[in-house]
């Protein structure tokens, strides 16, 4: 059997910009920018949903990734954290595309980097979970690597910082309630 791989679209010209899709070409997306972050997790829950030693997933905002076709199924998944998962998959194909996690919610997109036209562009910046990962599983040490989580501060780069800080902030704005009306001079 021979391997085919999508020819890279228009995201191939511009190095800030990433095209991806599942295995059948029904769904195609693209993210807009580079991700906040790219975790390599080797929790076993990863294990378990990906079928492999672990999941790499680039974290992006919501609005950094936009379906270029029809948007993918949204499948809800039990997690480790007992809040679910929601895994967005083909419909046809049923490939994994992206998923929200309960702590970043919709607001965040968790995108599988193997569903990439070019998946070797967004390398890890770190390993989680290592605690579990397969013990034939050799890390370099070149990319950090934490048994578990990991504090942000410590590692993401300070304009992946300034986004989520921003993503943050229009969020409380659209959550705040708005400003009681203005007191009507005729009832006085």
């Amino acid at each position: 059997m021979t391997e085919t791989s999508p020819q890279p679209g228009p995201a191939a010209a511009d190095p800030q910009v990433f095209d991806g899709g599942c295995d059948c070409g029904r769904i195609r997306y693209r993210l807009s920018s580079r991700p906040l972050f790219v975790h390599c997790c080797h929790c076993r829950w990863c294990q378990r949903e990906s079928g492999g030693a672990f999941a790499l997933n680039a974290m992006i905002e919501a609005d950094r990734l936009q379906w270029l076709t029809e948007p993918p199924q949204r499948v809800l998944t039990p997690s480790a954290s007992g809040k679910g998962q929601q895994i967005w998959r083909c419909p046809s194909c049923w490939i994994a595309l992206s998923s929200h996690y309960a702590g970043a919610g919709e607001s965040m997109h968790f995108v599988r980097v193997g569903t990439l036209d070019e998946p070797d562009r967004l390398p890890p910046d770190i390993h989680i979970f290592t605690a579990s990962r397969q013990p034939w599983v050799q890390l370099s040490g070149e990319v950090p690597a934490v048994p578990e989580y990991y504090d942000r501060l410590d590692h993401w780069p300070a304009d992946s910082l300034a986004r989520r800080e921003a993503l943050r902030a229009r969020l409380r704005a659209q959550a705040a309630p708005p400003p009681p009306p203005a007191p009507d001079p005729s009832q006085a």
